[in-house]
Parts: structure tokens; C-alpha cells; sequence
């Protein structure tokens, strides 16, 4: 099966990261908005529609071109679904939707797909609605208990995973001619000028966090700035060849990087191009992350949102959605589906723990507080001179 190509955490980020606060300097006050302003008269039970805004390739899609899950949820249901790929990056669609949500306004759209550092914001923001767990059954039975409590939304009120990943180290196992088992390793000599970095501070942050002994989980500002005092000497001996979005794939693919941080969705593919390639959860630990499901403030298609929300934690249509995505399916129980499958390949999508993670991988997943907004502008002030974005 086809998969998605590019990865969705952050399509680079770190240029222009819109922190609370610097919403007014844009003309939109950064005002928090009440629960009881949040919804609105919800037509869902008279007008059959969602508009669903999603990132692209994110998305099982047949030979066709069409939709196969998403089909047979419109067939199930009657529910017309209006699918839109119109986020390629998390700062970008925030910049497209924020002045109408800041003033209470209808964003159009009843459900999106948002990365979890910046699905804080819209928490905090009071910007997405709450979701009625009565409507959730499958996703209180089936969600993977390890993305249950992200720590800017621990009851899973808000969001909802759609997919989930890992921050990790990618290397070229046969140019190196040794294994990366720790984070560390990427600053051996010989590596210099051969490592690249991410340049979204959100996304660089954590796995560097982890490889210095750090909670992430509640790290403190002198733990990023330990971490950033680091790379910043990296840079100035010259050990880091750059700081990438998601191009990083094509240095590490044509050999101008032979190690650098890197997302495991991406991992599968790019060890499928070469087999050479190797992806390392270190052994101090790398972030699990995920990109959620959320309902906007204002949005009037709420119950048949919940319902699309629910239809994709029925482990069978999980399962069929993650074997096309490979990103690391928030449905454990997809995982048996796929084991039963009379397709081999498929079948063996059961066994790749990018996908599934072993007991032993998950030991080692962490994830990360968000930012807060008092501390994101210095703190992304320092990165941004670090890594030069």
C-alpha cells in the first residue's frame, strides 16, 4: 500500500512560532475564551455535513484517488463529509485560523488535525470545545494508554490522537560503520559536519533534553537552556552540519548527513530506500508525540465531528488507516487486525515497531510538556539565534 511521504509534526516551524502573546501584536488580542462562549446551536442532527481539515497524504487513498475509511464512514452514517488538506504547517494554519477564533467567530471547519505542541496553545487559548466522552465509546475502550494523559490536555478533554510518532535518531549504519545507541553518540568526532538538527526549537528540544538525564515531562527553563548552551558549541566547532524541517530526509538519503534527528514516520520508508538506513530509539529515551483530532470553538457540526472522531478507533477502520499511513497507530488493538490479514506485507505491519511499539520501546517513550507562553519568547529567542532560523 501506498504511504504518506512527508512527515507531520512541523514542516519547519521554528521561523515564525506565534506564541500567546504575540497574538495582539498581530491585531488579534490573545483572549482567552470562556467555556460557555465556546459552542454554538449544533445542526448536526438536521444538516448530514462535517468539514474536516486535515494535513496532506494523512489519509488512507485507494488507486482510485478516493478515500476508502472515509467513504465508508459518508456510507455508514449519511454524514457528507468536506475533506480539505489545507494544513502544511502547524504556525501557518494557526496564522489562518487564529483571527477568527480570537474573536469568537465560526472558523469553518468542525474538525482538524493539530500537532500536540501546538494543541496546547489552543487549549490554553480556550479555542477547541470539549468533547462529550458519551459519544467516544470507542476511542474510552480503545485509545493506547501511553497518549491518554498528554500534559496540556490530561483528560484527553480537547483532542483526540489521530496519529502518533517518535523524535528519534535516523543514521547511515554501513557510512558510519558502527551503531548509534545513544544521543551522545552523534557528537563523536568523526561525525562533525555530518549531523543535522532540527531547527523547530518544539521539535530539537525534547530527544536532547532526554540525552542529558531531563524530565521532559516537567523540564524547567534551565534545562533548555543547558540543552541550548550545548548545541550552541556544536555550532561554533562546526559539528553541526545544519538545522532542517523536514528536508532532512534528502540530506540523509543522498549522504550530505550521515546521522540526525528524525521522525519515525519517516523511518519506514526511508529504510524501505535504502536498507542501510537505520532508526535508534536511544537508549536514555526518545519523545512520542502525536498530531489530535480537535473540534474549533463555533463549529456547528459537533455530534457528527464526535462521530467521524469515534468511527476511527473501530480498531478494523484504524487498522486499515494506519496500514496506509505507517505512523504509530493510537489504536493498539488494530494491531490484531492487521496480523489476520491474508496480504503478507500487511500481515507483517503487525511486527514493525515503528508502527506498534514493543514493551521494551515504550520504557523508553517520553513525552513533552508544552512550552508555556511566558516562557516560549525568550526561550525561542536564544534557539532562534542558536540555530540561525
Amino acid at each position: 500500500m501506498r504511504r504518506a511521504t512527508l512527515s507531520r509534526r512541523a514542516a519547519l516551524g521554528a521561523a515564525g512560532l506565534l506564541g500567546l502573546g504575540s497574538l495582539s501584536a498581530c491585531g488579534i488580542p490573545a483572549a482567552y475564551i470562556p467555556e460557555e462562549r465556546r459552542g454554538t446551536a449544533d445542526r448536526s442532527e438536521r444538516d448530514k455535513k462535517l468539514n474536516f481539515s486535515n494535513w496532506t497524504q494523512y489519509i488512507d487513498v485507494d488507486k482510485a484517488g478516493k478515500r476508502p475509511t472515509l467513504e465508508e464512514f459518508q456510507k455508514r452514517t449519511g454524514i457528507d463529509v468536506t475533506y480539505t488538506e489545507d494544513i502544511n504547517d502547524n504556525d501557518e494554519f494557526f496564522g489562518k485560523v487564529s483571527p477568527v477564533l480570537a474573536q469568537g467567530g465560526d472558523p469553518g471547519r468542525d474538525l482538524m488535525v493539530i500537532s500536540d505542541w501546538m494543541a496546547g496553545r489552543y487549549v490554553a487559548l480556550g479555542w477547541v470545545q470539549t468533547l462529550d466522552k458519551a459519544n467516544l465509546p470507542n476511542v474510552t475502550k480503545y485509545l493506547d494508554p501511553q497518549l491518554s494523559h498528554p500534559a496540556f490536555d490530561p483528560d484527553r478533554s480537547h483532542s483526540v490522537p489521530w496519529q502518533s510518532g517518535l523524535t528519534g535518531i535516523a543514521y547511515n549504519r554501513k557510512t558510519l560503520g558502527r551503531e548509534i545507541r545513544r544521543t551522545s553518540d552523534l557528537w563523536a568526532p568523526d561525525l562533525k559536519g555530518r549531523v543535522t538538527l532540527f531547527a523547530g526549537m518544539d521539535e530539537a528540544l525534547g530527544l536532547l533534553m532526554l540525552a542529558q538525564g531531563t524530565d521532559i515531562a516537567r523540564f524547567s527553563a534551565d534545562d533548555a537552556h543547558k540543552v541550548m548552551s550545548q548545541v550552541q558549541k556544536l555550532v561554533d566547532t562546526k559539528h553541526i552540519r545544519r538545522f532542517t524541517g523536514n528536508d532532512y530526509t534528502s540530506d540523509l538519503a543522498s549522504g550530505a548527513a550521515v546521522a540526525c534527528q528524525a521522525y519515525s514516520g519517516d523511518a519506514i520508508q526511508l529504510k524501505a530506500q535504502n536498507p542501510d538506513i537505520e532508526f535508534v530509539v536511544p537508549e536514555e529515551g526518545a519523545e512520542l508525540w502525536a498530531e489530535s483530532l480537535m473540534i474549533p470553538n463555533r463549529a456547528d457540526h459537533k455530534a457528527n465531528a464526535e462521530k467521524l472522531i469515534d468511527y476511527y478507533y473501530d480498531p478494523e477502520v484504524a487498522a486499515e488507516l494506519a496500514a496506509f499511513v505507517q505512523y504509530i497507530c493510537p489504536v493498539p488493538a488494530a494491531r490484531e487486525v492487521l496480523a489476520k490479514s491474508d496480504d503478507a506485507d500487511t500481515a507483517a505491519m503487525a511486527d514493525e515497531p515503528l508502527m506498534f511499539p514493543t514493551d521494551e520501546m515504550r520504557a523508553r517513550l517520553h513525552t513533552m510538556r508544552d512550552v508555556t507562553a511566558d516562557e516560549r519568547p525568550g526561550l525561542h529567542q536564544i534557539w532562534g539565534q542558536v540555530a540561525g532560523v
